[in-house]
């Protein structure tokens, strides 16, 4: 299967007669600190920006280059994010698909056909959900791309607040470092306390300071 990151997906819409296309990605979905990010975008067929790709493969200064030229470029674009203590009351899944949808809602220009990174939406506009689909499709990895830098930009202030986490360098998931962070000194209000390496860090039995949200 070709896998190459294109614009095929939508020029096939745009051929079933689909005009207002919305690529939408989410970010860190499997971290273990603060929100889970989604961006929605619709790219303008007139303004090619060469080099999107799934954000995962690009250095942060190829991810920065190209968000200012989505951002000045795109017919929309939108973020949105739910926090670490509404992924426990629901599920990193249902938060994630809160987050697209939220993201969704934003744009200035309402889409008429989506391109969803291997996510279904409960809303009444045509969609297509593609397995890796910010490796494959434009707008998805524009998407990606917004995602991915608006939340490394919030783990970068979060780290000025908890410092002794490392959180600038790994962004939140679950490294060694982190881990280790973890086990010295307890989960922070922003740690995700539905996933195991926080809930079983055994950070409580050495004296953690911090006290646990609960869960809903």
């Amino acid at each position: 299967m070709n896998r190459l990151c294109s614009s095929r997906f939508e020029r096939a819409a745009r051929k079933l007669g689909w005009t207002r296309i919305a690529g939408i990605d989410e970010a860190g979905r499997g971290a273990l600190f603060g929100p889970v990010v989604a961006a929605a975008v619709i790219l303008n067929p007139k303004r090619r920006i060469v080099g999107l790709d799934d954000s995962k493969k690009l250095t942060p200064e190829r991810r920065a280059g190209l968000r200012e030229r989505i951002c000045e470029h795109a017919l929309a674009w939108a973020v949105a994010e739910i926090d670490a203590q509404r992924i426990d009351a629901w599920n990193i899944y249902q938060a994630s698909r809160q987050a697209m949808a939220a993201a969704l809602e934003r744009l200035s220009i309402p889409p008429d056909y989506l391109l969803i990174d291997a996510m279904q939406l409960d809303v009444l506009i045509e969609q297509k959900s593609l397995i890796k689909g910010d490796a494959r499709s434009v707008s998805i990895a524009a998407a990606s791309i917004l995602a991915k830098t608006h939340r490394d930009a919030r783990m970068e202030e979060w780290d000025a607040v908890y410092p002794q986490y490392g959180l600038a360098r790994h962004k939140g998931y679950a490294t060694p470092d982190h881990l280790e962070a973890l086990r010295l000194h307890g989960p922070t209000p922003l740690h995700r306390y539905s996933f195991a390496p926080v809930r079983d860090s055994g950070c409580w039995a050495a004296g953690a300071t911090q006290t646990p949200l609960p869960i809903f």
